[in-house]
């Protein structure tokens, strides 16, 4: 988990898991929910997938990606990005844009109302937090992993 908070920024990073896998990077991460909740760039094997609402790229449980992403097979190098500015958050995968979404909007707030994170007041909504690699057990590689902030 980052030492510093962000608000506005851009985080990119370079990913592959092993078949099957699972994992992520979480951010908007706040030390009063004494657990690592955050919104959730998930990183996971469709193939194993039910639901496009944990699907690869995704807003976890949230905001599905399109459906025509750019996956590539597992095992391979992944190129992803998370950009917010303001209330504004795009998911990139492999140079495309596959999501985005306006922190706090009608549309954000029921889907939240929907999943495990409606017991987490204000979840959905634009604050400044920590950003976290996840660790589910599953193999996973990352490396070029950049942070830029926006003033």
């Amino acid at each position: 988990m980052t030492v510093n908070t962000y608000d506005n920024f851009e985080f990119a990073w370079e990913w592959k898991l092993s078949a099957k896998g699972n994992n992520g990077v979480k951010y908007f991460i706040l030390q009063e929910r004494k657990a690592t909740v955050g919104h959730e760039y998930q990183m996971i094997d469709d193939i194993t997938v039910k639901d496009a609402f944990s699907s690869n790229a995704s807003f976890y449980l949230v905001v599905k990606p399109s459906k025509d992403k750019p996956n590539k097979p597992m095992g391979q190098w992944n190129r992803s990005r998370i950009v917010v500015q303001s209330n504004h958050v795009e998911h990139w995968l492999n140079g495309a844009k596959v999501l985005e979404y306006e922190c706090g909007s009608p549309e954000v707030m029921n889907q939240v109302l929907k999943t495990k994170f409606k017991s987490y007041p204000g979840f959905g909504e634009k604050v400044s937090g920590h950003i976290l690699l996840t660790d589910h057990k599953d193999p996973c590689w990352y490396r070029n992993i950049k942070i830029r902030e926006f003033k």
